[in-house]
């Protein structure tokens, strides 16, 4: 229903002129050409710059600047059509540049709490991947992980702090029970930092005998 309430939004901005949730100006887009622009600067020259660490990481962006703000304003200012052209400029660069771009894979997000996402009312990763998949035409999976311990957040935390903070997280999802995929996992992520929500989130798959190809991520926020 959230996906849908989404998708009926950014349908209605097509016909409704409506504002920017980045800077008001007035627009029939979800996010103005101005903000795109900005965005578009924020882009990684290398997505494949993390895809040699032990879990592979394929990113579109840096998280700073506008991608920043838009992550924060898609997450906490209750604006979930962010979502679908960042998903969108995340599936396209993964069509261009990815390694695995003709392989078969199994999106899965990474998943909120469901306290959390009752509090928000829609999961950011989930939205990124749905639009991710209409780009690239892989197969989404919304419920193969499910996160069955609520967490502190992880900003501000050590790396140690993290993996702690993560430990039994995370479960295999419903889906995932009745049906093991068919093709290897890839994960999907707003943000990745130091890696331990997604290390905690392979090594929950992995013990089931799901392979995990790596995960692709909006923007990454570690410098090397």
């Amino acid at each position: 229903m959230i996906y849908a309430r989404s998708a009926l939004k950014g349908l209605l901005n097509l016909f409704l002129q409506s504002h920017c949730p980045l800077c008001q100006r007035s627009t029939s887009r979800q996010v103005c050409e101005y903000c795109e622009r900005q965005l578009q600067q924020c882009r990684q020259q290398d997505p494949n710059k993390f895809w040699q660490q032990a879990i592979p990481v394929f990113s579109w962006g840096i998280y700073g600047g506008s991608l920043k703000r838009a992550i924060a304003v898609m997450k906490y200012e209750n604006q979930p059509q962010i979502s679908q052209p960042l998903g969108q400029w995340l599936g396209e660069t993964w069509l261009l540049h990815s390694p695995l771009r003709h392989q078969k894979l199994t999106v899965v997000p990474i998943p909120l709490h469901a306290s959390k996402q009752k509090k928000r009312g829609y999961n950011q990763a989930a939205l990124l991947g749905q639009s991710f998949c209409q780009t690239t035409g892989l197969k989404f999976k919304l419920n193969g992980l499910e996160r069955v311990r609520e967490t502190k957040a992880q900003f501000g935390l050590s790396v140690s702090e993290r993996e702690t903070n993560l430990a039994a997280a995370f479960d295999v999802g419903q889906e995932f029970r009745r049906s093991p995929p068919t093709f290897p996992v890839l994960l999907v992520d707003d943000i990745y930092t130091t890696g331990a929500t997604a290390a905690a989130a392979v090594q929950t798959l992995r013990q089931c005998g799901i392979t995990v190809s790596g995960l692709v991520a909006l923007a990454t926020a570690i410098k090397n």
